[in-house]
Formats: C-alpha cells, sequence, structure tokens
C-alpha cells in the first residue's frame, strides 16, 4: 500500500491495496479514530473534519447521549451520593427548570460554546436571571461536563470558553441598632418576639434557628451550641442535616436578656403543650408551630413580613436579620474576627467582604478618635507651656 506524507493537521492518510483511502486520528484517550473513503479528497475532509471537532470539544469519544440523559445520570451517580440532600435538590431544579428546556435535547457530544453562551444571554435579557443566578447555573452545567471530559465523553468542557456576566450583588440590607430597637419593642408579646432577639443577637440562619434543640441549649451557662439545620424540601418534607462547613458548626454566648426571654419562652411553650395534650410532637425543638412540630419556613416570612410592615419598617427578608447582627455589632467597635465566629464564616476574609458598606462609619470613628488625641495633646502642650521636649 501506498502511503502519503501526513499534512500538517490532517492526521494519518494512506491508500489500501484494494484501492481504499484511509485516514486516522489520535483521540485523547490514547485509541484511534480510523475513516475510510473511496477518494483521498474524502478522507482528507473527514480528518480535518474530525480535528476541528476535537479542537471545539464536540468530537463524540462516547457513545451519543442527550444532555438531559447526561445531567440526569450525573445527578444520581455524582451528585447524589457526595453532597447534602439540600444541595442535591437544589441543582436538580436549576436542570430542571433551566437547563433541560434549553439544552436538554442537544447531544452532549454536539454542545458548543456559542449554544451555551446564547443560553446564558438568553437567561439575562429574556428571563431576567441574576448575575448570581447565572453563576449558579454555569457552575451546575460546569461541573456536569467536567465529569463528562473525565469519562472520556466529551474531548473538553465547553463551558470553559464562556464569558460570564459580572457579578454584581446588591448590598446586604442591614436594620440599624434604632430600628432593631423598634423591631423588638414592637413584637413584645409576640410568640416570635424570642425567635427575632435570637435572630438579632446570634445572627443565626433561619434552618439552625428552626433546627435547635433544648438539649443544645444550656441555660445555666447561658450558651448554645450549633449542631444542625433544617429545611423543607418538596417531594420530601423537613430535612435536617448538618452544617456545612466546620466554622458553622458552632458555640453561641448569649447575653442575660435573651437568656432571660429563652425562660420566659419555655414557660409558654409548657403551657401550650398541655393545651396541645396528646396531639403535641415532641421533638424538644426551641421554636415550634402550635402543636410541636417544625415550624413552617414559609409561615414565619409571612409572619415576619407583616411584624415588619408592623413596626414601621422598610421591607427585608428574615435573612437580613443575620446582616443586622453583624452590621450592628461592627458599628459598636466589635472585633471582625469575633464577628466571624460568632456567624460561622468559613473566613474572616468573608465577613470582611460581605459588610464593606458598614467600614466608612467605622473609619469615620477612627478619624474622629485620631482628632481627640491631637486635641487632647494640643491641651496638654497648652498646660504645659506649649514647648515640647527635646
Amino acid at each position: 500500500m501506498a502511503r502519503r506524507k501526513r499534512a500538517n493537521g490532517e492526521g494519518s492518510i494512506y491508500r489500501l491495496k484494494d484501492g481504499r483511502w484511509v485516514g486516522s486520528i489520535s483521540l485523547p484517550d490514547g485509541r484511534r479514530k480510523v475513516f475510510y473513503g473511496r477518494r483521498q479528497a474524502e478522507v482528507v475532509s473527514k480528518v480535518n473534519e474530525a480535528l476541528q471537532q476535537l479542537r471545539q470539544g464536540t468530537f463524540p469519544l462516547g457513545p451519543t447521549m442527550l444532555l438531559r440523559d447526561y445531567l440526569n445520570r450525573w445527578l444520581e451517580e455524582v451528585v447524589r451520593p457526595t453532597v447534602r440532600l439540600s444541595t442535591y435538590v437544589k441543582y436538580q431544579k436549576l436542570i430542571k427548570t433551566h437547563i433541560v428546556p434549553a439544552l436538554g435535547d442537544m447531544a452532549i457530544q454536539k454542545l458548543t460554546p456559542y449554544q451555551v453562551q446564547a443560553f446564558y444571554s438568553l437567561l439575562r435579557t429574556k428571563k431576567r436571571l441574576s448575575s448570581k443566578m447565572i453563576h449558579l447555573i454555569h457552575g451546575v452545567l460546569h461541573h456536569a461536563l467536567a465529569i463528562a471530559v473525565q469519562w472520556n465523553l466529551i474531548a473538553r468542557n465547553v463551558c470553559d470558553a464562556l464569558v460570564l456576566p459580572r457579578l454584581e450583588e446588591p448590598p446586604p440590607r442591614a436594620l440599624t441598632l434604632e430600628e432593631a430597637r423598634r423591631l423588638m419593642a414592637s413584637v413584645t408579646g409576640h410568640r416570635f418576639y424570642c425567635l427575632l432577639l435570637f435572630a438579632l443577637t446570634t445572627g443565626m440562619r433561619r434552618g439552625e434557628l428552626l433546627a435547635l434543640r433544648w438539649a443544645d441549649v444550656d441555660l445555666e451557662r447561658g450558651s448554645l451550641r450549633v449542631l444542625r439545620t433544617v429545611d423543607y424540601l418538596p417531594h420530601y418534607g423537613f430535612v435536617e442535616e448538618r452544617p456545612k462547613t466546620r466554622k458553622s458548626r458552632r458555640n453561641i454566648l448569649l447575653a442575660p436578656v435573651v437568656i432571660e426571654a429563652l425562660r420566659q419562652h419555655r414557660k409558654e411553650q409548657e403551657q401550650l403543650r398541655a393545651q396541645v395534650g396528646e396531639a403535641w410532637v415532641e421533638k424538644d425543638l426551641v421554636f415550634t408551630n402550635l402543636w410541636g412540630d417544625y415550624l413552617s419556613p414559609n409561615a414565619l416570612l409571612k409572619a415576619f413580613a407583616r411584624l415588619i410592615k408592623q413596626a414601621g419598617l422598610r421591607p427585608i427578608r428574615f435573612h437580613d436579620l443575620r446582616h443586622s447582627t453583624a452590621s450592628i455589632l461592627m458599628t459598636l467597635g466589635i472585633h471582625p474576627k469575633v464577628i466571624q465566629e460568632l456567624l460561622g464564616h468559613s473566613t474572616i476574609q468573608l465577613t470582611l467582604d460581605t459588610y464593606t458598606e458598614v467600614l466608612p462609619n467605622i473609619q469615620r470613628a477612627v478619624v474622629e478618635k485620631w482628632q481627640e488625641v491631637f486635641n487632647q495633646q494640643g491641651e496638654e502642650e497648652a498646660k504645659g507651656g506649649g514647648e515640647l521636649p527635646e
């Protein structure tokens, strides 16, 4: 057989004894893909097209598979065994709601950067999704396709070639110290008074508050342990999980006013238990519904919105109470490291980055302190005759 010298980028091409032409290329996993044709130009075209697909990451290395089928397999075989159930459900919702309707019927090997980039643009312009949500969707798709590369289903991850919208997150909304006082004065006597006081003074997340048990609280020492979180997941009900990071599993000291409110809350809960009788669901929860079971997150959020309006405050989310804790403590001069540990942030940088809008107020306090120092020095010099020691 006559072998033709390989041209740059063509792969290996030669002629067989029966007159057919054959070409081959090397695949990323070490295998070779062979192409046959009756004419040399036909094989050259096939080889060049395959090489171009390899460069673009669209060459089918494995069996052809629709993106929707691959993502379902990835969710069940990779995600579900390795992450918390709440994370699995979040990924599943992003895929079902956004990715599959737009890209699900495409073969994973044929997916191009242009198609995914156009998909992100559609999410931004037509669906009006925030840049944060697009980054979340991108993170899910990127991780899924990275596994596809490892499984030799595709040659490269097309998500590596995309341009994401600038991540623009509005600064967290937070209550001022005066607004926090007004809120607590307004809810005095309400069944959620203790819960809101807890949220404001400890910075605990909603799921951490709703999963808190009396066994986690030491009233004598004035402390508690954050050991779990709970959320309501569609099709699963209430699901308790460990906090996602080591820093989130933390001990918190309670102010005397909180301990007093907690003692009163326990008495009221005992009275409610006596009224409910056998219908009471015993879970040892600190904050419950009217039957002792988990307090519904949606019920809490609706009640909180009403209480905020009743207090004459601008609308905020329940999670903004956590931001309020940090902002108020920063303005009171509490060290960021202490605030980091209270909130359960993984790093102090996360605390500082999240609450940078408070820093100008702190810097003004620094300026005032310096002014006090030099004013005091001037007064001392005046008393001493105004002469500086040599």
